[in-house]
């Protein structure tokens, strides 16, 4: 048993490590109803750990978690998340990608079929992580980087997500990886600021599947079920079209908004 708070999978949140166990105790109304999974079943515990996260995206390290827990607006950043684009990406969008069960779906249990298997350590001890891909995960990724300056961000930690994303993206897609430390923590929720990012709002898109997420900029957002192991889903394959579409916009808000409207 890794933890006192580990239950069974009917009660526990979706993301492991992630925000989802916050969001769904106080921001139950912004989230859709969606199956539970084992995956995550210790976050309420392993948030308390003093961890130390690999310094993927040095241009955080003068920013602090920042924490907004009496619901004013977050301040404005000390230094942007993200450093100066490429000039390979000049003239692209950025599309900010959420990890867990969006690209993703991981467990402690094992999965006969699992696509990676990651060792976690927690409190001195390592747990194997069993991790499935997504259906056209690789497809999706390889056209996104083609279309897009693309962005990891998750509110996992790092020691969780920096590995898995290594093993996933085979081709570099990702030209910068955020995790929980650049959230920002409001009203319950590890919240993904995009204002922070330091690129044009009008062309930033967020593709996540918590409303949680993205709650100060849900018109920069193109949402996506839930995915944990229907390995008959398209969805990320259906997308693409959309995305090459919108690659060519000068703003993405009117597109989002019919998307919305839809």
């Amino acid at each position: 048993e890794l933890s006192p708070c580990v239950t069974d999978e009917v009660t526990q949140p979706a993301k492991l490590f992630s925000d989802q166990w916050f969001s769904s105790q106080s921001n139950s109304s912004l989230k859709k109803q969606r199956s539970r999974s084992i995956f995550s079943t210790f976050f309420c515990c392993f948030r308390n750990y003093n961890v130390d996260t690999p310094a993927a995206n040095t241009n955080t390290s003068s920013l602090p978690p920042p924490v907004e827990e009496n619901g004013s607006p977050p301040k404005p950043p000390a230094k942007y998340l993200l450093p100066e684009m490429l000039i390979s990406d000049y003239g692209k969008k950025c599309v900010v990608i959420d990890l867990d069960e969006t690209l993703v779906h991981s467990s402690f249990k094992p999965i006969s079929n699992a696509d990676f298997i990651v060792p976690v350590e927690i409190d001195g001890t390592v747990h194997q992580v069993y991790v499935l891909k997504r259906p056209h995960v690789d497809e999706f990724l390889q056209k996104m980087g083609e279309l897009f300056e693309c962005v990891l961000f998750t509110a996992s930690l790092a020691k969780y997500a920096d590995p898995v994303a290594d093993l996933l993206d085979q081709w570099g897609v990702f030209r910068e990886r955020l995790f929980r430390e650049s959230c920002v923590f409001h009203r319950g929720n590890y919240v993904k600021d995009l204002s922070r990012l330091g690129r044009e709002l009008s062309n930033v898109i967020i593709v996540d599947n918590s409303p949680a997420s993205y709650i100060f900029h849900p018109e920069n957002a193109v949402p996506v079920q839930s995915w944990f192991d229907d390995m008959n889903d398209t969805e990320l394959l259906e997308l693409l079209p959309f995305f090459e579409g919108l690659s060519k916009e000068e703003e993405v808000y009117g597109v989002l908004q019919n998307l919305r409207g839809r």
